[in-house]
Formats: structure tokens, C-alpha cells, sequence
């Protein structure tokens, strides 16, 4: 069979720069010669004739055929963000756990064992544990920062090790290369979740990584607009492994979405410089009040990966910012009793802002702030969450573009009266 018939791309240089790719790289415009990409909101497409339809839909020509395939929208999303995180290819999905579903069910059957930080997500850790558990899929959960116990976990049916750096929400930083390194020695693959640091700040494949999961819902979009997710790797797992699933299983991005993310690409690294130098001052000056337990922000020198995370985050900290609020409770009361006044403590905090967005949500503009225990990680048992650290006095910040002065003042205001 002769050589595949390729879509046409973008006519850029091969030494154009990340800032560059960011606002240009995806399809080449219409006979209209639009300049900001248009959005294709159609379900199918039209072929000139029969034998053309039969190629196309054989995957023998590279053809747009129904958009639960593939549309040009959505095609310019994907093209644009494996350029920017350095992969060959990249196929979008209608959410962040979406793409890690779509991942699972290419790469493992019954019987594979995933090893996974138990840091991640908490929803990541019910899709491996519940959902795929229910199927045959073994999972193993283990710290994030602690080679060893990523390598006492593996075992010979091992296929993935999954990590999210920094995490949600403590910023716990694991290090990617080595991690790599670990699964290619086992036979496993590495797959990353970047949603914090994005490919503005961090490539995981450049540091040996093979997959990147992405929540566009969060920092690609930038403004909470839409739902979206999407993940990178190389052209033939994308094509061979993933496509096929995809074809099957629905999980598609819609077009409208697409063009969203799209659009949010092409802020995304002054956002993240902008964002990023706002936590930066902001977990500064969290250090220094009194009610404050500790913080949690990987550009701090009091951070414990802090000079992993510079090397391997571009210099930054990213824009998430976590802290835990003193309880008011004796150290003789029972985990009970403190469990409760922290989270009393915590909810006040939050509930006398009046300027952060009380939202679960991360990577938007506006700054939002979130009690982790009760909502990003609220399906998780008590047990779970003390492994995983997230405390009933832990907040979550996630730095916007609001002034930062603005922003202190807000939070002064539960922190001054607890």
C-alpha cells in the first residue's frame, strides 16, 4: 500500500521558538485566509465519492470523517500542544479524566499493574483503584518523592508508573528523569501529568517521560471557560494505540472547546509568568503570618524539592499555593477533636474572603481558593487523604491575575480573626 496521505500543516520555520509555536503552529487557513483559526462546528464531512469515503474511513488517507474522529478545530488544538510540550503527536479528549482513562484503557488489560504517587489527583486515584480495579487492573500507590518505594512497588506484570508534578494540592515535586529512567529499566512506561507547571514551564519529555496528561480545563484554557483534556506522546501510540480507542469509546473534545484551548495556548506563558510571580509573593508573605501552620509552594527554599523543582520547572514555582491554618485545639485533645477545630479553622479562612472564588477549579484568572479534604479530594477515605497529607486545615490557593495586595488583604481578613 503506498505512503499514507497526510493533512497539510502550517509552513513555519524548524527553528521557531516556544513563543512562536504558541500563536502559529496547527492548520494551514482556508481559501478565506482567516487569521485567527476558525471553529468547525459540524458533525460530519462530506467526500467528493465512494471509493474516497472507503480510504478515508479505512484510515488510508488522513481525512476529517466524523468529529467523534477528528475535526480540523480540534486537529490545530492537538498540533499546537505537542509542538509546545516537544511530542509528536496529540489527541484531545473531552476532559482531564478523560485523557487518563483513555491512556489506562490503551496501554492496560486484566492483570497489569500500574504503580501511581499517591499524591495525584483524587479522582485519579478512584478512577485506578475503583473503576479500572473492577476490570483486573492492579494499582499500587506510593510517596512521591521516594524512589525507593517506586521501585520496591514495581513488579514484573508492571506496564505504568503515573505521577503528577507538582501535585494537587500540596506541590510535592517528584523527579521526572529518574522516575523514567526506573520504568524503561522495569520494561513499564512513565506517563506525567503536567496541568500545574504546563509545557510553559516544565517538558516531562525531555526528561524521558513518555506520555503527558493535560486538564485543559485548567491553565490551557486560563479563564474556567470550558472542559477539556488531552494527551502527548509519540505518533505511533497516539495513531496505533489511542486512536483506535478513541474511535470506539467517544471520549472526543468538541470543537467549540477546542477552539477555547486553542485560543488559551497563545496566553498561556505570560499567564504563567504572570500568575506565577504572584504566588511567588504570595506564599512569601503566607510564611510570615502567625496563623499559619506551614505553606506549601515549590519556589520557597523552605520547600523540600525546591531545588528539583527549579531545575526542572524553567526557574518557577507555578501559580498553586497551599497552606494549613493553625487549629485551635490543645496537642493533648484527641485527632478527632483537632481534625474538627482545623477544619472549622480552615472554613472561616475561606469563608471571609470576598474577593477569591470559593471553587475547586484551578488556572483561571480570577484566584480561587478551595478546602481540599471536602471537594477535590472529598471521595477519598480519611485514611487516603492522611497518606496523602491533605489535612482538614489545608487551603488551597490558586493565584490569578487580581492584584496581589488585594489578594492578602482577603485572605488578612480570616487569617486576622481566627
Amino acid at each position: 500500500m503506498s505512503e499514507k496521505i497526510k493533512l497539510p500543516r502550517v509552513a513555519l520555520p524548524s527553528d521557531v521558538r516556544p513563543d512562536t509555536v504558541a500563536v502559529r503552529e496547527g492548520m494551514p487557513p482556508t481559501q478565506w485566509g482567516e487569521n485567527s483559526e476558525a471553529l468547525f462546528l459540524t458533525s460530519s464531512f462530506v467526500h467528493p465519492d465512494a471509493a474516497t469515503a472507503a480510504r478515508r474511513f479505512a484510515n488510508e488517507e488522513e481525512a476529517f470523517v466524523y468529529s467523534r474522529f477528528s475535526n480540523p478545530t480540534v486537529m490545530m488544538m492537538e498540533r499546537r500542544l505537542a509542538a509546545m510540550e516537544g511530542t509528536e503527536a496529540c489527541i484531545a479528549t473531552s476532559s482531564g479524566m478523560a485523557a487518563i482513562m483513555l491512556l489506562v484503557m490503551g496501554l492496560l488489560k486484566a492483570g497489569d499493574h500500574v504503580v501511581c504517587s499517591r499524591s495525584v489527583f483524587g479522582s485519579t486515584i478512584k478512577l485506578l483503584q475503583s473503576e479500572f480495579g473492577k476490570f483486573g487492573v492492579q494499582s499500587s500507590f506510593v510517596s512521591q518523592t521516594d524512589l525507593g518505594e517506586w521501585r520496591t512497588a514495581i513488579k514484573p506484570n508492571t506496564k505504568l508508573l503515573f505521577a503528577e508534578t507538582p501535585t494537587n494540592p500540596l506541590t510535592e515535586v517528584c523527579d521526572i528523569a529518574a522516575l523514567a529512567e526506573l520504568a524503561h529499566e522495569s520494561g513499564a512506561l512513565l506517563a506525567v501529568d503536567n496541568c500545574f507547571a504546563t509545557p510553559a514551564l516544565q517538558k516531562p519529555t525531555q526528561l524521558g517521560a513518555d506520555f503527558i496528561i493535560h486538564s485543559g480545563t485548567k491553565y490551557l484554557d486560563g479563564q474556567g471557560r470550558v472542559i477539556a483534556g488531552a494527551l502527548c506522546g509519540t505518533s505511533k501510540y497516539v495513531d496505533e494505540v489511542f486512536t483506535p480507542v478513541m474511535r470506539s469509546v467517544g471520549m472526543s473534545l468538541s470543537p467549540f472547546n477546542a477552539w477555547v484551548v486553542l485560543k488559551g495556548l497563545e496566553t498561556l506563558s505570560i499567564r504563567m509568568q504572570a500568575q506565577g510571580g504572584r504566588a511567588a509573593e504570595l506564599a512569601l508573605w503566607l510564611e510570615g503570618q502567625p496563623q499559619i501552620e506551614r505553606v506549601f509552594y515549590p519556589g520557597l527554599k523552605s520547600h523540600p524539592q525546591h531545588e528539583l523543582a527549579m531545575r526542572q520547572q524553567s526557574g518557577q514555582g507555578g501559580a498553586v499555593v497551599s497552606f494549613i491554618v493553625k487549629a485551635a485545639a490543645t496537642e493533648s485533645a484527641s485527632a478527632d477533636v483537632i481534625a474538627d477545630a482545623a477544619r472549622k479553622a480552615a472554613f472561616h479562612v475561606i469563608d471571609q474572603t470576598q474577593i477569591c472564588s470559593i471553587t475547586a477549579n484551578l488556572g483561571d484568572t480570577k484566584t480561587t481558593i478551595t478546602h481540599p479534604a471536602s471537594t477535590s479530594h472529598g471521595r477519598l477515605s480519611e485514611a487516603q487523604r492522611q497518606a496523602a497529607g491533605i489535612t482538614q486545615g489545608l487551603i488551597r490557593v490558586a493565584m490569578g491575575l487580581d492584584d496581589l495586595e488585594d489578594i492578602k488583604a482577603d485572605l488578612a481578613r480570616g487569617l486576622n480573626s481566627l
